[in-house]
């Protein structure tokens, strides 16, 4: 595929089959990451494949969370339940993380950002291997106990969850806006 075309033409993915990703699929998935322009070469990217079992334990450090938000009544079981079962809305996910350099010269912003130009490659190749793709965060990726499953440093912090499979719907194209709508060439 196309360069242009797979950035033109790749979308979010919310809803994919069950069926197993082939590892080697997700092994290019990875490596396209790495190949992410980095400040200092720092390679500041964490990547966590969770797979099966690996799901279902995320799903209870979410549930975990929300009932420590919610309270752990009847009538917030079912969003309990919910978060529960969100890490089960793909046979893959792939949690990102940066854990920033120590270098002096090392800019934190920079590896942030390093981090996700690693998230965008790793989506195009799972778009042009025919898998659909979804970044998700919100603030169960940045609560502590998150961080803590994964182990991160205390620097460390995790970006994004790409929840990854086969795609069980279609994306109509998206409307960008004009790039002289957004662009000021300076002469």
């Amino acid at each position: 595929m196309d360069i242009f075309e797979a950035i033109k033409s790749r979308r979010t993915i919310g809803k994919v089959k069950s069926t197993v990703v082939p590892k080697e699929d997700i092994e290019k998935i990875l490596e396209a990451g790495t190949y992410a322009p980095n400040h200092f070469l720092t390679e500041p990217w964490r990547f966590f494949v969770l797979e099966g079992e690996a799901r279902n334990r995320l799903g209870d450090v979410f549930a975990t969370i929300k009932k420590e938000e919610l309270g752990d009544t009847e009538e917030n079981a079912k969003k309990i339940e919910a978060a529960t079962k969100n890490p089960l809305r793909a046979p893959v996910i792939i949690a990102v993380a940066v854990e920033p350099s120590d270098k002096k010269r090392v800019i934190l912003l920079e590896e942030y950002a390093a981090v996700n130009a690693a998230i965008q490659n790793m989506l195009l190749t799972a778009h042009s291997l025919g898998l659909g793709a979804i970044w998700r965060t919100g603030d169960l990726c940045y609560h502590p106990e998150v961080k803590a499953f994964f182990r991160l440093s205390e620097k460390g912090e995790l970006l994004a969850f790409i929840y990854l499979g086969y795609p069980d719907m279609t994306k109509s194209p998206s409307k960008k806006k004009n790039i002289n709508e957004v662009t000021k060439w300076l002469t």
